[in-house]
């Protein structure tokens, strides 16, 4: 027999051979599986009991609006009722309303809504990150921005209506103020909030002002300004309709204004109800877009709905 043929024949091969995992290492394994299916299930168990949830809210709330008014416990002259809601709806769906089909209606509105909350918000942002960045300059015009934020919106509404008339620059101009405020005060406080030692640390890798904006302060305000925005679409459309209301010849704000001078209760619920509707539309969109800006953002809590 040859030494060759009374080797391992592990040694022969030049490889070491591959031992199992410890049985530690196994049940290790098993364990963190197992919780990250329990952490899921629970987390889908969750979202499913507060879907239900809301959906039982919806349906208590609705159910006893329809059964006091129904009742005449609530005068439904007053107060209207969810059947006259929808009846109100399908009517101006199907045969239109007063001043035309309800879906050129709807478009007025959200071109109003969408222009005064692109404007607003590319000003707001804008002129918050500028008087972030010059402190002389935020000094400056400290007591004019907020005698102007003072100024109740309602009566810019119709300050615009004088200047602009019932077109569509004076609905555009009153969702323009109101979204304004809200995201320059957001952009402004967001660049207030950089990190001191980040900034330092790109003065000594030596960034200039252009790079320390464009790469440094923009990006870290970019979640406030964003958080902004949820809000601002909202105040957008309060604007585009408060536009309406003081004169215009289409949209969903002239829908709710003729609707309330002929009494008409429910076709008020009926407008209403569209623009939450277009609100909630816009706050998915908005979301979808935020959580495409902002990947580096650490994930919410397993199982977390947001509001």
């Amino acid at each position: 027999m040859s030494v060759k043929s009374t080797r391992p024949r592990s040694s022969v091969s030049g490889q070491s051979p591959q031992s199992d995992p410890p049985p530690q290492a196994r049940e290790g394994n098993r364990n963190s599986s197992d919780l990250a299916a329990r952490r899921s299930s629970a987390a889908r168990r969750r979202r499913l009991n507060i879907y239900a949830l809301r959906v039982a809210f919806a349906v208590l709330w609705i159910g006893s609006w329809e059964l006091t008014t129904s009742l005449n416990w609530v005068d439904p002259f007053f107060f209207g009722h969810p059947s006259g809601i929808v009846v109100r709806l399908w009517t101006w769906i199907t045969d239109g309303t007063a001043l035309g089909p309800l879906w050129l209606q709807v478009a007025v509105t959200m071109q109003e809504t969408v222009l005064g909350f692109l404007v607003g918000s590319v000003l707001g942002a804008a002129f918050g990150i500028l008087l972030g960045r010059v402190a002389l300059l935020a000094e400056i015009l400290s007591p004019f921005i907020k005698g102007a934020n003072s100024i109740p919106r309602v009566v810019l509404g119709g300050l615009f209506a004088i200047m602009f008339g019932l077109g569509l620059s004076g609905k555009v101009a009153t969702a323009t103020v109101l979204v304004f405020f809200v995201v320059f005060f957001n952009a402004f406080q967001g660049v207030r909030e950089v990190d001191r030692n980040l900034i330092a640390n790109a003065r000594i890798l030596g960034a200039d002002n252009r790079r320390m904006t464009a790469e440094i302060i923009i990006p870290s305000s970019l979640s406030w300004i964003l958080a902004s925005l949820h809000i601002s679409f909202g105040l957008a459309i309060v604007g585009a309709v408060v536009g309406e209301l003081f004169g215009a010849t289409a949209g969903v704000g002239q829908l709710i204004y003729n609707a309330q001078h002929t009494f008409d209760i429910n076709g008020v619920f009926a407008g209403m109800l569209l623009l939450a509707v277009m609100a909630l539309v816009a706050e998915g969109i908005l979301t979808a877009i935020e959580n495409r800006l902002i990947k580096w953002r650490p994930r919410q809590l397993s199982g977390e709905i947001p509001i």
